[in-house]
């Protein structure tokens, strides 16, 4: 399967471009730049040199050719981004990762954007895409440090249940990471918002936390 990145030069598309292509993966990294996109390729590949990784760079239409994409652009620009993309991303699983937050002071606020959260705007921007939102609560660096392991569970929602299963099994490809599958779009309002609290508690006790539910079957 190949996974394109829109967005894949920033903090977490790059993070998860390059995990994704440690677990096998092949990865097109986009950018609205195709050369930004190589130079974050080559630098990917040249921090792990030995690990055969399949990672290849193009502007956000050449990624959006992949079979699945995410969209690892900053929020604001998650939906029109998807919108310029809407012809190469109309019938696949198109994947919305970003957390609408500000940071007021010593504290981060999650944001309401347009439709409520910003994986049900992306889905309004390409209304003949599958969307899907997952990868939330996972920090971008421990993401890209594939010689460690993330362990996490993630929460998966959709109003498509051909994205949430497409979607959990690429997120459970990724050795320590648990998808769980959390209902229709409309709960990505609140799995977006409680990144702010996972921020604000990483900020407290100067640490990495993750979520991990229990209760359920491993």
């Amino acid at each position: 399967m190949q996974i394109g990145v829109l967005g894949g030069t920033g903090p977490a598309g790059s993070g998860l471009a390059v995990r994704l292509a440690s677990v096998g993966f092949d990865v097109v990294v986009g950018s609205r730049s195709k050369y930004r996109a190589m130079e974050v390729r080559d630098k990917l590949l040249g921090r792990f040199p030995d690990r055969g990784l399949s990672i290849e760079a193009g502007d956000n239409h050449e990624a959006s050719s992949a079979d699945v994409v995410f969209i690892a652009t900053p929020w604001d620009a998650a939906g029109a981004t998807a919108s310029e993309c809407a012809a190469e991303l109309k019938g696949k699983v198109v994947v919305s990762m970003a957390n609408a937050l500000a940071r007021v002071g010593h504290e981060f606020q999650p944001l309401v954007p347009p439709r409520g959260s910003v994986a049900a705007s992306v889905q309004a921007a390409v209304p003949k895409s599958l969307v899907a939102a997952t990868m939330h609560h996972v920090p971008a660096k421990e993401l890209g440090e594939i010689d460690h392991p993330v362990e996490s569970d993630v929460l998966v929602c959709s109003d498509h249940p051909s994205a949430t299963a497409t979607t959990i099994d690429i997120v459970s490809r990724i050795p320590d990471l648990r998808a769980v599958d959390a209902g229709e779009l409309s709960n990505a309002a609140p799995i977006e918002a409680f990144a702010a609290v996972l921020l604000q508690v990483n900020v407290k006790y100067k640490t990495r936390v993750a979520i991990r539910f229990t209760g359920l079957p491993h």
